[in-house]
């Protein structure tokens, strides 16, 4: 991990009006949040979130790009980064050694802090292409984000279910998103909170379909992948676009290491949890970013501190969560 702070001191600090009041001998003097590429849900909320936790809790901290879950699990586990936003998804590959960045590394140090929000899985295209669902896209030129990351990971694998032979490519989402336009791709396959930035931007500017996974793909792509869930993107989700979306989601969670300071991981879970609001303004997204969420984690122990916080406002965490 990085660098402990200043001398050991207990004192109380006046940060945005609010008294903090604790011991930050064990505090970093610098934070790094784990986010993905620029155009993505990571990027906005990872650096949104960076930023309140600087206005509010005094520390130097900063979103950095990365290639998303599957590189930020690995990040968080080696204490490259103090915290990273994963897709549970991929956080359970990589807890148990099946991680594709790191093979046979057990991602054992990762500890759980926050519920983010849901990752649906969905597909846009130019509506001239005439692409109308996923099965449509055998042989044609697909972007699924950068590599390593949710969509990257699982688009293929999705396709594959389906017995779709697309031609896979990878990129940030700004970049896809460019290339859909450039008619460089037939379509831009990907996964964050809606809407997704690099969606919006393009329904903006483009005739496009969006789509999800029609009535006679879901069921199987349900079937072979137990870690997502079924989800409807709701009509008006994003402008222009009044129809119902039915796709497939996963939860998303901040995590840190387990060597983080306690009281700076009870502060960070204090501070997200009880400014939904201030979250709101990041990213609406964080609409699901709420303590009924909390249990949609069935597998990563909370960070102590996270759980010293979660016990004090009467959310129980499992025995086995505790880490």
């Amino acid at each position: 991990m990085r660098s402990l702070s200043f001398a050991a001191f207990a004192a109380a600090t006046l940060v945005a009006g609010t008294a903090i009041a604790q011991d930050r001998s064990d505090w970093p003097t610098d934070l790094t949040v784990g986010t993905a590429s620029q155009g993505g849900t990571y990027f906005v909320y990872g650096n949104g979130l960076a930023g309140f936790i600087g206005e509010e809790l005094g520390i130097n901290s900063s979103g950095e790009v990365t290639g998303g879950p599957v590189q930020n699990v690995t990040l968080v586990q080696t204490g490259d980064h103090d915290l990273g936003l994963v897709t549970m998804g991929p956080m359970y590959n990589a807890w148990n050694g099946e991680s594709e960045l790191a093979p046979g590394l057990e991602h054992r140090d990762v500890r759980a802090l926050f519920p983010m929000y849901q990752t649906p899985f969905q597909v846009v295209t130019l509506a001239s292409s005439g692409i109308t669902s996923v099965s449509d896209l055998d042989g044609k030129r697909v972007s699924v984000g950068p590599a390593g990351g949710t969509p990257g990971t699982y688009w293929p694998m999705f396709m594959e279910t389906l017995g779709v032979d697309a031609n896979v490519s990878y990129a940030g989402a700004a970049d896809a998103a460019s290339q859909l336009k450039d008619g460089l791709i037939d379509a831009f396959a990907f996964a964050a909170g809606v809407p997704i930035s690099a969606f919006s931007q393009l329904a903006a500017e483009n005739d496009v379909l969006m789509f999800g996974f029609n009535d006679a793909e879901l069921p199987t792509i349900l079937a072979t992948h137990p870690d997502v869930s079924a989800l409807n993107i709701p009509a008006g989700t994003y402008a222009g676009h009044d129809y119902n979306q039915n796709s497939v989601a996963m939860w998303n969670f901040a995590v840190t290491h387990a060597d983080l300071s306690e009281s700076l991981a009870y502060e960070i879970t204090k501070l997200v949890m009880e400014n939904n609001d201030r979250m709101l303004q990041i990213h609406s997204a964080a609409s699901e970013t709420l303590l009924e969420n909390v249990g949609n984690n069935g597998f990563l122990p909370f960070h102590p501190g996270a759980v010293r916080y979660y016990e004090e406002v009467g959310v129980t965490i499992p025995d086995e969560l505790k880490g």
